[in-house]
C-alpha cells in the first residue's frame, strides 16, 4: 500500500467495480487510475476485515475507514528502488557520440541508492525485459457487451434563419467493441451537458448499457489528462455510476487505445456526413433526423467478411451481455464546491440554501440537477432542497436551524400582540402601532419585546398606563415606555386639557402663530 492513502470514495469505487462490475483488477486500476498492486491491497484489506459488499455499501465512509484500516494492521514490506528505465533509454540514446554504457548508468543508480539498489546484473536483467516490452502492439480483443467506445468529430454546419450565418456542429460517435454497432448525432459543442446528453440518447437508441465506457481525453470526460492518473469529471462519473458502467480513458496520444472509436468515426464521415454534405439544414433537430436515417442504413448494412449487418451482430452478442437500463434516464447534473457560511447557507448560483448549523465552515460537495441541489459531506447527503433560480433570497429548512433560532422563527405579528394583550389593550395598540410603521414586522420584534419585559420590572397597571400616556403623545417605543416608568410620569394626574385654558387677550404686542407663518 501506498504511504498516500486513497479517498474512501475512490476505494468504495474500487469494491463497487469489482462486486458489482466483476471487473478485474488490471481493469479496476484503469478506471480508478491507480496501481494493479494497489487495488488488490486495498481487496485484501476488506477481506481481512470480514466485509462484503454489501456490508460495504452500507457503512458510512468514516466506519469503512475504520474497518479497512486498523491500527494493528502491519505495513507492507519495503521494496527495492527500480532503475528508471526510460531515463536510461534516453540516455543512451542521445549519447551515442560519448559512447555511454549500461555500466556508467549502473554506477550512477548505485551512487543514488547505495544500500537497496540492484546489482549489475539485476540491473542490466531489469532494463532489457523493460526494452523487450517498449515496442509491441496488442491485438485488441473486446468481449461481447464490454466495452463502447466514444469520441467527436468536426460535424456540418447548420444555417441561421435570421442572420444566414453558418453555426458549426460536433458529431458525437459511439461505437461497440464486439459488434461494432455505432450510435451518431449532432450537437452544437463538446461542453459537459452536450456530452452527457449525448451519451444518454445512445444508451436509449441501443436500450442497453455496457460495461466500460472508453472516452478521449476530452475536458468533458476528463478534468485532468494524464498519462498515468486522468482525473475524471464528476457529472461523467456520476452518469457512468447511475448506468453501473467503469470509465477506462484512453491514454494521452495512444490512437491504439481508442482504435474502434477512431474508426467508428471515419465510418460515420464516410457513411453520414459525405453524404449529407450537398444538403442545406436549418436547424439542429433537422439534421439529426437526416443522421438518424442514415444511421439506420449504416447499421442494417451487411459487412463484407461478416456478412451480417452490425444490428445483427449486435443483436446477437453485445446486447445479450449488455447491462440493462435503469428504470429511469440518468438526469444531467453538475458537482460544485461550496463553504458552509456562518448563517449555516451555502450559495449557488447566487441563492443561498440551508444545511445543518453544526457544520459551519465544511467544504460540501453540492449536486445541482435541473430541479434539485443537494449537498455532500464525505459522500453522505446532509441536505436536499428543491432548486430555485431567484438570486438574494435563501431557501431554509427549519430542521437545519439551531434551537434558538427555531424558537424565533414561530414568532409572529399576531402572536406579539396576543402577547401584550396580556398586559393591556394600549399596550396590545403600542406594540401594533411599532410593527405597522416597519417596512417589515420583524424589524420591529426587538423593540415589542423589550414592552413585553417590562413587565418584569414593573406592575401590569404601570406598564398599561405608561402604554396610554405614549399612545397620547404619539411616543410608540420601548425608549419612550422605558422614560415614562423611570420617570414615574405614568402616575401622575393628566393635565388640564387646552379648551379649559383661558384665552390670550388680544394686543398688538401679542403676535399670535400666523405671524410665524411664511409666504
Amino acid at each position: 500500500m501506498p504511504n498516500k492513502r486513497l479517498p474512501m470514495r475512490k476505494i468504495k469505487e474500487i469494491l463497487r467495480l469489482k462486486y458489482i462490475c466483476s471487473l478485474s483488477d488490471q481493469e479496476i486500476a484503469e478506471s480508478c487510475q491507480i496501481g494493479r498492486v494497489t487495488v488488490g491491497n486495498y481487496l485484501k484489506r476488506m477481506a481481512a476485515a470480514g466485509l462484503d459488499w454489501a456490508n460495504a455499501a452500507s457503512l458510512s465512509e468514516s466506519e469503512l475507514q475504520v474497518r479497512l484500516f486498523p491500527k494493528s494492521y502491519p505495513p507492507p514490506e519495503a521494496r527495492r528502488p527500480a532503475p528508471d528505465c526510460q531515463y536510461i533509454y534516453d540516455e543512451l540514446r542521445s549519447h551515442k557520440k560519448l559512447n555511454l554504457t549500461l555500466t556508467q548508468l549502473w554506477l550512477e543508480y548505485k551512487e543514488a541508492h547505495p544500500t537497496d539498489g540492484y546489482e549489475y546484473t539485476q540491473f542490466c536483467e531489469y532494463y532489457h525485459r523493460w526494452r523487450e516490452k517498449r515496442d509491441y502492439c496488442m491485438r485488441q480483443e473486446h468481449r461481447a457487451g464490454e466495452k463502447v467506445f466514444v469520441d467527436y468529430c468536426d460535424g456540418l454546419s447548420i444555417v441561421d434563419i435570421a442572420t444566414g450565418e453558418l453555426i458549426p456542429t460536433e458529431l458525437f460517435v459511439g461505437v461497440w467493441g464486439a459488434s461494432n454497432y455505432t450510435y451518431a448525432d449532432a450537437s452544437p459543442t463538446q461542453e459537459l451537458p452536450n456530452w452527457i446528453n449525448s451519451h444518454v440518447r445512445a444508451f436509449q437508441y441501443f436500450a442497453s448499457a455496457p460495461r466500460v465506457l472508453v472516452p478521449d481525453n476530452l475536458k468533458s470526460g476528463v478534468n485532468k489528462a494524464c498519462f498515468y492518473e486522468p482525473e475524471l469529471n464528476p457529472t461523467y462519473a456520476d452518469m457512468a455510476e447511475h448506468y453501473g458502467c467503469a470509465v477506462l480513458p484512453a491514454r494521452p496520444a495512444k490512437a491504439r487505445d481508442k482504435a474502434k472509436a477512431e474508426v467508428g468515426v471515419l465510418i460515420a464521415q464516410r457513411w453520414i456526413l459525405a453524404v449529407l454534405r450537398n444538403r442545406t439544414f436549418y436547424s439542429l433537430s433537422e439534421l439529426n433526423a437526416a443522421i438518424r436515417e442514415l444511421l439506420e442504413r449504416l447499421n442494417t448494412r451487411p459487412l463484407r467478411k461478416a456478412k451480417k449487418s452490425r444490428r445483427e451482430l449486435f443483436e446477437s452478442l453485445d446486447r445479450p451481455n449488455a447491462l440493462p437500463l435503469p428504470q429511469r434516464h440518468y438526469e444531467y447534473a453538475e458537482w460544485r464546491k461550496a463553504t458552509v457560511n456562518i448563517d449555516y447557507h451555502i450559495e449557488v448560483d447566487h441563492h443561498y440554501y440551508s444545511v445543518p448549523f453544526t457544520l459551519l465552515r465544511e467544504r460540501l460537495d453540492v449536486r445541482l440537477t435541473a430541479t434539485t441541489v443537494e449537498a455532500f459531506l464525505k459522500g453522505e447527503r446532509i441536505a436536499a432542497h428543491a432548486r430555485s433560480y431567484v438570486p438574494g433570497l435563501p431557501t431554509t429548512v427549519k430542521e437545519h436551524m439551531p434551537p434558538a433560532h427555531q424558537k424565533y422563527l414561530e414568532w409572529t405579528p399576531s402572536r406579539i400582540i396576543q402577547w401584550a394583550a396580556k398586559t393591556g389593550a394600549a399596550t396590545a395598540q403600542v406594540v401594533e402601532q411599532i410593527m405597522s410603521t416597519r417596512t417589515y414586522p420583524e424589524q420591529g420584534y426587538r423593540s415589542c419585546l423589550g414592552i413585553l419585559r417590562l413587565g418584569q420590572h414593573y406592575e401590569t397597571k404601570r406598564v398599561e398606563a405608561a402604554a396610554s400616556r405614549a399612545l397620547k403623545f404619539h411616543a410608540c417605543s420601548f425608549k419612550s415606555m422605558r422614560a415614562i416608568l423611570k420617570a414615574g410620569l405614568d402616575q401622575q394626574a393628566e393635565a388640564p386639557s387646552m379648551s379649559n385654558q383661558i384665552p390670550l387677550p388680544l394686543h398688538e404686542n401679542v403676535r399670535g402663530g400666523e405671524y410665524y407663518v411664511q409666504e
